[in-house]
């Protein structure tokens, strides 16, 4: 298989467990939850970003770079993964982070400073706009830069997926468990698109739900269906195959990291069923998709459904006021 061609660098513990959670699959109403647990991926504390990671850091170890760039929100996951991967291949890492600069370092930002990641605000700017302007002011420098795009989702990014799509087909198999949907938070949509192709080559017939967290859903569609068709050409696989992208974009509520009360209960009700902490940002919205198409109907109670832990914890520990609130009222 071609994708055993590509080169990577290991830097995530693979594979991540599959878990099943009997109180929150009733909880919620489900005839059977499981969980994988790509919060386990152990870089930086772990998370999805790890997987796409190992691709392309030895991308940018192959064109010898000594510095590597990428973007995101200051409590980007996959900012304080780079900068770690960045560390852990020798290299240095410049982060450019969206809107003013911020004073009080929480969070994710904690471990971007421990990790001497140097930032950059994009201001007034687009982050696209910053990016080139510092990269441009490196190269001046002398230096050979290598650029990760937001959340590493590209074809080589997504790579990291195809894989985990595999792994977790072969999981399924040894388990007897044959899904029925698996939900994830989607944005940026490397996740989706790699592992929508994954489980397609691994024989899980599962349909792939993303859940928005930031764009609509004609915007991440598209993004996903353009990775999926340079992934197949890369591969030599044909995608025809595949199950049209399904991404619902109404639990996003105010914008990117803001939360709803479906989110909050999300978030709570993890804790609180089965111990599984989950983020404010990213899981917690991607749960509350599935908490709410059980609610209204949508998804069929005799449903058997994974839900993919992409990690993201830090968060819960920056501004609490804007992300979440530790006082949510779950028994209704």
């Amino acid at each position: 298989m071609k994708l055993e061609q590509i080169p990577k660098v290991k830097l995530a513990f693979l594979p991540t467990p599959l878990q099943k959670l009997e109180r929150l699959g009733k909880k919620i109403g489900v005839r059977e939850l499981y969980v994988k647990r790509d919060d386990q991926t152990g870089l930086a504390l772990g998370g999805n970003k790890a997987r796409k990671l190992e691709y392309l850091m030895a991308d940018a170890l192959d064109v010898k770079a000594d510095v590597v760039f990428t973007l995101g929100g200051p409590q980007s996951n996959h900012c304080r993964q780079t900068a770690a991967a960045a560390k852990a291949c020798g290299l240095d890492s410049v982060l450019i982070f969206s809107g003013e600069k911020i004073e009080e370092v929480q969070g994710n930002m904690v471990l971007d400073k421990l990790l001497n990641s140097k930032w950059y605000f994009a201001g007034d700017k687009g982050r696209e706009e910053k990016l080139d302007e510092i990269v441009e002011e490196y190269r001046k420098k002398g230096k050979t830069p290598y650029i990760i795009p937001l959340g590493g989702s590209n074809a080589l990014g997504a790579m990291g997926y195809v894989e985990g799509g595999i792994e977790l087909a072969k999981q399924c198999q040894e388990q007897g468990i044959d899904p029925d949907y698996i939900f994830i938070a989607t944005g940026s949509g490397g996740t989706q698109a790699g592992l929508m192709l994954g489980i397609h080559l691994g024989g899980l017939k599962a349909k792939v739900i993303g859940i928005s967290v930031s764009g609509t859903s004609d915007e991440i569609t598209e993004k996903v269906n353009n990775l999926l068709v340079e992934m197949g050409a890369k591969l030599d696989v044909d995608i025809k195959g595949l199950p049209n992208v399904i991404v619902y974009d109404e639990f996003v509520g105010e914008g990117y990291g803001r939360p709803t009360e479906l989110s909050k209960r999300a978030l709570k009700m993890s804790a609180t069923e089965e111990g599984l902490i989950i983020d404010p940002v990213y899981t917690a919205k991607g749960l509350s998709g599935l908490i709410g198409m059980v609610e209204d109907g949508r998804l069929d109670t005799e449903s058997s459904v994974i839900f993919l832990h992409t990690g993201g914890m830090p968060a819960l520990f920056a501004e609490t006021d804007l992300y979440w609130k530790p006082d949510v009222d779950i028994t209704r």
